[in-house]
């Protein structure tokens, strides 16, 4: 039987296109918000009184002006709102679990890899808590600054029974793959095309955690944590690395979050 040879130049070219998903993620997140934003704004001044100008060409651009405001509006429904408010509970709680598990011993001072995942996914989901309720005070709603209620139990159920890294691993898949299958119900869900923009840019990136982490979960199970770093020692990964993190051909949204669950009550 021949040996198996691994093309490492084409796992590098993946790593770094995963790598970049994130980057271009947040730059499509960062569009859309803003795009919704420059949307939401009222008319300018001189287009709601347009009655005032003369012409017909004054009068029709001054209509069409309020009629692009209120179908914003309208388009920003109260579903629209509690949709972005309880993304932005999911984020919070995701920040307030991987803070935590920052500060954990074997964390803190265990492997660098896994600490460093943890304190750039923290930083990414802040940003994406701040995106949703941008958008959700943008569209006349408030910000949600608590955690979404459903799975904060499930974490406190949780935090006394996590005592290793593989602890911390499963509980962040957990929330990571709520976040996903969430965003990208939401994407069919809310009723702006900015909106379906902004989701649809965030719910890959949640995606991607939790397929690393997957991958992570692996490793620590089968005794090879020694394995988790970057850049990686490809050739002494297992086979079943590469593909435990895709388990599914499309992400499935079974197991999404309501809309109404992290509301602002």
């Amino acid at each position: 039987m021949g040996v198996e040879r691994i093309d490492t130049r084409l796992l590098e070219e993946l790593t770094e296109q995963s790598q970049d998903l994130n980057s271009d993620a947040l730059r499509i997140t960062a569009s859309a918000l803003d795009d919704f934003r420059a949307a939401a704004q009222p008319a300018p001044a001189s287009s709601r009184r347009w009655w005032h100008r003369g012409g017909a060409v004054a009068g029709v651009a001054g209509a069409a002006a309020l009629l692009h405001t209120s179908r914003v509006a309208a388009a920003s429904s109260s579903d629209d709102i509690m949709a972005l408010q309880t993304a932005a509970s999911i984020e919070n709680l995701a920040i307030s679990v991987y803070q935590t598990a920052a500060g954990l011993p074997f964390i803190k001072n265990g492997n660098k890899t896994i600490a460093a995942f943890i304190a750039k996914t923290t930083t990414q989901h802040q940003a994406h808590a701040k995106a949703f309720n941008s958008a959700a005070t943008q569209a006349g709603g408030k910000a949600q600054n608590q955690p979404d209620p459903k799975y904060a139990a499930v974490v406190k159920q949780a935090l006394p029974s996590i005592k290793t890294p593989a602890d911390v691993v499963k509980l962040a898949i957990t929330l990571e793959d709520v976040a996903a299958q969430t965003y990208t119900k939401n994407v069919s869900q809310v009723s702006n095309g900015d909106l379906r923009k902004l989701f649809a840019s965030v719910a890959p990136v949640e995606a991607q955690h939790r397929a690393t982490l997957l991958a992570v979960q692996s490793l620590l199970a089968g005794n090879m944590g020694d394995l988790i770093a970057i850049p990686t020692d490809v050739a002494k990964l297992p086979a079943a690395v590469g593909s435990v993190g895709f388990p599914n051909a499309f992400y499935p949204t079974k197991n999404a979050s309501p809309i109404s669950e992290g509301a602002v009550k």
